[in-house]
């Protein structure tokens, strides 16, 4: 494998759907509140669609790079560690000793210095010079993501070997993802919004406790005590049916308050291979064997994602 291969997999672009899932939303909404006489469910016109906005796509780049550092920050930290010696899924790279630890350490620097300098240049044009005290929480906020990518697997006191993991994707991926790319566009909030927020943020964390069932054995003999091994396949099962479903009700509750016509519910299509993984989970008995779902549930939540924030107000 080439270096350039090499990194691109310890980037495991496989994750940045789920990843952006979040800005998609909260940036319709944004998009659609500062262009109220205007629906973003049409093309031209006079329409100005959400995917034109500069905020949208420099908040998709920002969420990118904090996705790829806390990649880069997974495989040095569990590489160092040792979890991933016998794990299943895709090879990781400072385990494999194809990159090494001094080398994805610098990688995980470029990417954080990369991203900040992004997020900068998004916080300047959302918020400029007038409005100093929002721009500094949203600064710390970028910090704060810093450094939680990056101590998910890392240092002595990694949150996700200490089954926090859950708690901070729900966070990041679902609750300040949404509203803060909506904040960006009206530097106000909307409590409905919290509904897609944890939506998403109950998808996402699907994905991680579809990813911790999976690695159940190898985490519990390297002493990664996330929340699965803590309550066991058989309480994780449920667990993961509930994020499922209970996001699945969040969105159509949103729906339902917001209701317009019958299109605003096409997102339910991604509902199914939803229901279907919680079929295919529950009767799992060989872990390693859910590692093909969790691509299913990744896109799943970027097809929601899409079809929610084109065909709503």
């Amino acid at each position: 494998m080439t270096k350039i291969k090499a990194w691109i997999a310890a980037a495991r672009l496989r994750t940045l759907p789920l990843s952006v899932s979040g800005i998609i939303v909260g940036a319709s909404f944004g998009n659609a509140a500062l262009y109220p006489s205007t629906l973003h469910i049409f093309v031209g016109g006079g329409v100005i669609p959400f995917w034109k906005s500069s905020f949208f796509w420099l908040a998709i780049l920002v969420t990118i790079g904090f996705q790829v550092l806390s990649n880069f920050a997974n495989d040095y930290g569990d590489g160092i560690r040792g979890t991933d010696a016998k794990r299943t899924g895709e090879k990781r790279m400072v385990a494999s000793g194809i990159i090494s630890p001094k080398q994805m350490k610098t990688g995980m620097i470029i990417t954080g210095i990369i991203t900040f300098f992004l997020a900068t240049i998004l916080i300047f044009l959302a918020f400029g010079n007038t409005n100093f005290f929002i721009s500094f929480i949203f600064f710390n906020l970028a910090i704060l993501s810093i450094i939680a990518a990056v101590k998910y697997t890392v240092g002595k006191k990694a949150y996700g070997y200490s089954g926090l993991g859950d708690v901070f994707v729900f966070l990041f991926f679902g609750i300040l993802s949404v509203l803060g790319s909506y904040f960006l566009y009206v530097h106000s909030l909307h409590w409905q919004l919290s509904l897609p927020a944890t939506a998403i943020g109950c998808f996402s964390t699907a994905v991680l406790n579809l990813n911790n069932m999976r690695d159940i054995e190898s985490d519990t003999l390297a002493g990664k005590n996330t929340l699965v091994v803590k309550i066991g396949s058989r309480r994780a099962k449920r667990y993961h049916a509930f994020l499922l479903l209970f996001g699945m009700v969040c969105a159509i509750v949103f729906s339902l308050l917001n209701y317009v016509q019958p299109l605003q519910f096409i997102y339910i299509i991604a509902f199914i291979p939803f229901l279907l993984n919680i079929k295919t989970v529950f009767k799992n008995k060989v872990p390693m064997l859910l590692d093909s779902e969790l691509k299913k549930i990744a896109l799943s939540t970027f097809l929601f994602a899409i079809l929610f924030s084109i065909f709503m107000k």
